[in-house]
């Protein structure tokens, strides 16, 4: 009969989850309270009731703590947007693309700290490492999926682009797997850009006083990008 796995193993790993779980949500309550920039580790340490030498076994820095915190809202927001990206297969591609731009807007709403801590203010002296960048990508490329699953593209007005802008696009068109022009490259770019500023317009109250109704603006704003793409809608 095989030997069965040490218990203690097993009891320490879910232990160490747990506690790593509840530093992470006491962290999330300090930056949604007092802001990214004056997170605390002595403070968190605190909150969960540890000394500030056992926070440091979990995560070596404050740095280390935001970094876990990014990584958490990006994949919150990237499972959401993957999984409306997903339910949409077979549809026409401008619905699915406005479809997948509401679902970013529902994630933002319901997670405005989130949302703020990675697409707001850049936290002073913290500079995001590489270990970010997966989880950092999920909803663009899910979005972008959908442009590259498309079997053909409405022609869209084409512009002048300059020599280093195209070699730039070149390699981010092989990152992507996409196959399309420069014209189009530029209209995802600047439609992804679009889809977040007026998101971030929205939730930091910039289009208060000019709009009634923000979730209207958005869907059509939306629509516009998909059509500035080349999105079919039928």
């Amino acid at each position: 009969m095989p030997a069965a796995e040490p218990a203690p193993t097993g009891v320490r790993a879910r232990a160490r989850i747990e506690v790593r779980a509840a530093i992470l949500a006491a962290a999330a309550k300090r930056v949604a309270g007092d802001g990214a920039a004056d997170l605390s580790l002595r403070a968190v340490a605190r909150d969960v009731g540890m000394v500030s030498s056992a926070v440091y076994r979990y995560f070596d820095s404050r740095d280390a703590l935001l970094t876990a915190l990014i990584i958490e809202a990006y994949d919150s927001l990237g499972d959401f947007v993957e999984e409306q990206v997903e339910s949409t297969r077979g549809r026409p591609a401008a619905e699915r693309w406005v479809d997948a731009a509401l679902a970013v807007r529902r994630w933002a709403l319901e997670h405005p700290n989130d949302y703020a801590l990675i697409y707001g203010t850049p936290i002073p002296g913290y500079a995001a490492p590489d270990d970010t960048v997966a989880s950092g990508t999920r909803a663009s490329r899910a979005l972008i999926g959908i442009v590259r699953e498309t079997d053909r593209l409405d022609p869209i007005v084409s512009h002048h682009i300059e020599p280093v802008l195209a070699e730039s696009f070149v390699a981010l068109r092989k990152e992507l797997g996409l196959d399309v022009d420069d014209a189009t490259t530029l209209a995802v770019i600047t439609a992804w850009s679009q889809l977040f500023g007026l998101l971030t317009f929205e939730l930091f109250g910039q289009t208060r006083n000019f709009v009634s109704d923000d979730e209207a603006l958005f869907r059509a704003a939306a629509t516009s990008m998909a059509a500035s793409i080349g999105l079919p809608m039928t």
